[in-house]
């Protein structure tokens, strides 16, 4: 199989997941906080979280690599992520110290990414450890959803703090690493004007 095309489009399998991801984040509000089911709102973004990996491996498999799938996986679990925390913070699932950590380092995030875009008209690309913390958060999200409507507590509580700890750590670790490299796209191009 040869080198991926170097942007297959929009109108992609690989974005069609992505894209359904995506559409799946009102659902998953809409059980959360108007239906106030936990549970059902935790399998959904379970499936969310599980179909991740999904968007990426069909990408490269199948020769469909693009530009605006680089922007719409990373997306769909921004989406997803900060859904499913402020929801769960509103719904009084997740503490206040996860929620906000998690909050304010995707804002930052936020700020920088379109900072860049703005400046440069790129994207700083996604770190595999940005992967792995996405990962975890993944894991840790529906372990206390699941554990506040009495699903194993006794383990999926204290498993999914020690989660959301972690996460949080590479999270901000990695965020570190992301704002390292926005400042050497910047200087980049603050170089060649």
């Amino acid at each position: 199989m040869g080198a991926p095309p170097s942007d297959a489009g929009l109108w992609t399998l690989a974005n069609l997941v992505s894209l359904v991801r995506i559409a799946a984040v009102p659902v998953f509000l809409w059980l959360l906080l108007a239906q106030d089911d936990v549970e059902a709102a935790a399998i959904l973004f379970l499936v969310i979280g599980a179909t991740d990996w999904v968007d990426g491996r069909i990408a490269r498999r199948m020769g469909q690599v693009s530009e605006v799938g680089k922007v719409l996986d990373p997306l769909a679990d921004r989406l997803a992520i900060v859904a499913a925390v402020i929801g769960g913070w509103i719904a009084g699932i997740l503490p206040a110290w996860f929620t906000g950590l998690l909050l304010v380092r995707e804002a930052v995030g936020l700020v920088v990414g379109l900072t860049l875009w703005r400046k440069t008209r790129k994207f700083l690309v996604v770190r595999r450890m940005g992967k792995v913390a996405t990962f975890i958060v993944y894991g840790a999200i529906p372990a206390l959803y699941l554990a506040a409507v009495g699903v194993a507590p006794d383990f999926l509580r204290p498993a999914g703090l020690t989660a959301a700890a972690v996460g949080l750590v590479f999270y901000w670790w990695v965020g570190y690493r992301y704002f390292l490299d926005f400042r050497t796209l910047m200087n980049e191009e603050a170089a060649s004007a």
